[in-house]
């Protein structure tokens, strides 16, 4: 049956073992670049975790779906690898989200939507699943019996509605840190709120400098045009325009960036993870969201030694997972259209998803362009 016939087996708030199993499915790239931001960067895990929390709420009650949010992944990268100071993370999500508006409420992204072909959102698709898969491998390297006992579980337990597999890898992922002594002496439980500050505008354009600009090409194939396919794919019936999830990117930066928030986007590989994990309504999103918010108000002092500490190769399994999910369209190409994919993905891999994009672009472009001039020259032999 097919994700629009499995759609209607289910209202639009479901709040069961299975949506929650869903919710935790793009927990691959949240824990880590979560954990990240709150160990490396310093950035305040009350304000990380109280407006993810928020925002999950807020999208799930709006849309009645799941609706993944992730950190910008060059955004992260950057910032953690260069070891930004927060005021600078939230600068650059700040800085993207009145971008976002901007392009949103002008009709530009409507422009660039129109001259996508869906053939490239398929290759994006398929150059994220690469890399989530490479990464997959790389963090399953340090205990590759514990990331191949995570694919196992996944694959038997994963549609179990009495023992999902994303919650029963969560368990075992805290008995794991029991057992080796890493859990917290005690749980700090005390009410703490996200601090307010106002980005400084040299902080905006620097952050922008650093990454923000190489952050746009990658946020608009991933976080806004393929995740607009993906719900048309998955939830025909309950399709949401990509200027919408444009727009929800800038609100949710340019408000959550004051409150000390990371910068978040929308992602395809989020939304393949949820759904291959099970999740089909808005519960998903409200449940992700309260366990958050609960987090970030009531335990935000213990959170990062916890999440330090989780064995990433429970992790990589379910990451592995996915990217063979997030692969699977491109299999419904065929011939030039299947050439161009494969070649814009593999160019993605290589140097990163705004090029790839990019280039598989102006390849159709030209071959569409060569084939006009080549039939007009036909006509004109005729």
């Amino acid at each position: 049956m097919g994700a629009g016939g499995e759609l209607e087996k289910h209202k639009e708030y479901e709040f069961n073992l299975r949506e929650l199993a869903g919710s935790m499915g793009d927990f691959g790239t949240l824990f880590p670049l979560a954990a990240s931001y709150i160990a490396i960067n310093g950035l305040d895990p009350a304000g990380l975790f109280v407006i993810l929390g928020l925002t999950n709420i807020v999208l799930g009650l709006i849309y009645q779906l799941p609706m993944p949010l992730q950190p910008k992944k060059i955004i992260a990268v950057t910032a953690i690898t260069q070891q930004w100071k927060p005021p600078l993370i939230t600068a650059s999500g700040f800085g993207l989200g009145i971008l976002w508006i901007i392009l949103s409420l002008s009709g530009l992204l409507k422009k660039l939507v129109e001259i996508t072909p869906a053939f490239l959102v398929r290759g994006v698709q398929l150059a994220l699943a690469l890399t989530l898969g490479w990464q997959a491998l790389q963090w399953m390297r340090s205990a590759p019996l514990l990331g191949i006992t995570a694919v196992a579980i996944v694959l038997v337990l994963r549609q179990n509605r009495y023992a999902p597999a994303s919650i029963v890898l969560m368990v075992i992922g805290f008995a794991i840190i029991i057992l080796e002594g890493n859990m917290p002496s005690g749980l700090q439980f005390a009410l703490t709120l996200p601090s307010f500050s106002i980005p400084r505008p040299g902080d905006v354009w620097q952050a922008m400098l650093l990454a923000g600009f190489a952050q746009i090409p990658l946020s608009i194939t991933n976080a806004v045009i393929a995740p607009a396919a993906m719900i048309r794919e998955y939830f025909p019936k309950k399709a949401v325009e990509e200027r919408k999830l444009m727009l929800n990117m800038g609100v949710m930066n340019a408000i959550g960036s004051l409150f000390s928030g990371m910068p978040m986007c929308h992602g395809a590989g989020g939304l393949a993870g949820q759904y291959y994990f099970g999740a089909r309504t808005g519960g998903a999103s409200i449940m992700e969201g309260l366990i958050e918010l609960t987090i970030g108000l009531f335990l935000s002092q213990s959170i990062a030694d916890i999440l330090t500490h989780f064995p990433m190769a429970l992790i990589a399994g379910m990451m592995l997972m996915v990217a063979v999910q997030l692969a699977q369209p491109i299999r419904k190409l065929k011939g030039i259209e299947l050439g161009l994919a494969i070649g814009s993905a593999v160019i993605s891999v290589i140097t990163n998803i705004g090029i790839g994009f990019i280039a598989g672009l102006a390849a159709t472009y030209a071959l569409r362009w060569y084939r006009s001039i080549k039939e007009k020259k036909d006509q004109l032999r005729e």
